[in-house]
């Protein structure tokens, strides 16, 4: 009986610690599969939005105003307050791609192979975060878009959407 209890408990518990311990990659490793037509092209949707300058947005002396208006006792691209919605920063040598592909799919070194990216339920279970309809991205972007932004009054999901949208095309 412990050993059966054993097993369960390993079989419940490693998926998570291997999901908890997925890293970040970076762009430039999506980029590698998600640049083709088959694609959708969706890097390019990515490299000519805004969330592609988001970082470097915070360098700006526009961005410094608002973190000192705001109280913040750093440059806004040194404050977790500016960095948690225009940077991952779990790796500071990803922050430069700004508000990446991982930002809203998740860490992706465990999904990231070709193997398992083929199998969309396997890549879901390594933790690539796929939502459900319209309703479910529009909720993860306000966890930035907020009012908590400076910008919010101007959000407008629909109009934000139909430009940074990347669908992988049917056929």
């Amino acid at each position: 009986m412990k050993t059966i209890k054993f097993f369960l408990i390993i079989f419940l518990i490693v998926p998570f610690m291997l999901n908890a311990q997925n890293k970040y990659v970076g762009v430039k490793m999506c980029k590698i599969c998600h640049q083709s037509e088959k694609q959708g092209k969706q890097f390019d949707v990515w490299q000519k939005s805004k969330h592609a300058e988001a970082f470097k947005t915070l360098s700006s002396d526009t961005a410094n105003a608002i973190a000192k208006a705001k109280g913040l006792k750093k440059t806004a691209a040194e404050s977790p307050e500016c960095l948690e919605c225009h940077a991952i920063t779990a790796d500071t040598k990803l922050m430069a791609d700004g508000v990446q592909c991982e930002m809203c799919h998740g860490a992706g070194s465990s999904y990231k192979t070709m193997a398992i990216m083929k199998d969309t339920e396997k890549a879901v279970a390594a933790g690539l975060v796929i939502y459900k309809d319209k309703a479910a991205i529009e909720k993860k972007c306000k966890t930035c878009h907020n009012e908590k932004s400076p910008f919010y009054k101007t959000f407008k999901f629909e109009e934000m959407w139909a430009k940074i949208k990347h669908p992988i095309p049917k056929g």
